[in-house]
């Protein structure tokens, strides 16, 4: 299994920071990473057990469920379904209060990769760790342009 972890500080309020990153009417206005974004099944809001369909601007689509839902401090996803790359995929976003107004959001990602892949999970993790870092810095943008 592949983790990395990545971070940025943002100078906004946590509940704010992670209310908005959990909102998927605004997910795509923030997430470049994504080219869809949207809960499934009914759900209009984020919760344990309630899954999300994502897919990437690279065309790849993958289902998640939330196994951890703890507002304003964490959430967490695993696949459900997914690309036929990844035997597993899981990933938790932490937000902790710096001060009253800058939030560090934490970014952490495990995976693994099929068999015949798996001498490809370096190459996968560095293209994963790219694409976090940008999501992340316009997070920071998109929010602090806001304030």
């Amino acid at each position: 299994m592949s983790r990395f972890i990545e971070r940025i500080q943002i100078r906004c309020p946590r509940e704010r920071v992670f209310a908005y990153t959990q909102d998927y009417g605004q997910r795509l206005v923030w997430d470049t990473f994504l080219r869809e974004a949207r809960l499934v099944e009914g759900a209009s809001r984020v919760d344990v057990g309630v899954r999300a369909w994502c897919v990437s601007r690279y065309g790849l689509g993958m289902e998640t469920e939330y196994v951890s839902f703890d507002p304003p401090a964490v959430t967490a996803v695993k696949m459900t379904r997914g690309p036929w790359m990844f035997a597993s995929f899981a990933g938790s976003w932490r937000f902790d209060a710096v001060d009253a107004d800058t939030t560090t959001t934490t970014f952490t990602y495990a995976f693994t990769l099929r068999a015949p892949l798996r001498p490809f999970t370096a190459l996968v993790r560095f293209i994963l760790v790219r694409n976090v870092r940008e999501r992340l810095r316009d997070l920071k943008a998109r929010l602090e342009a806001a304030l």
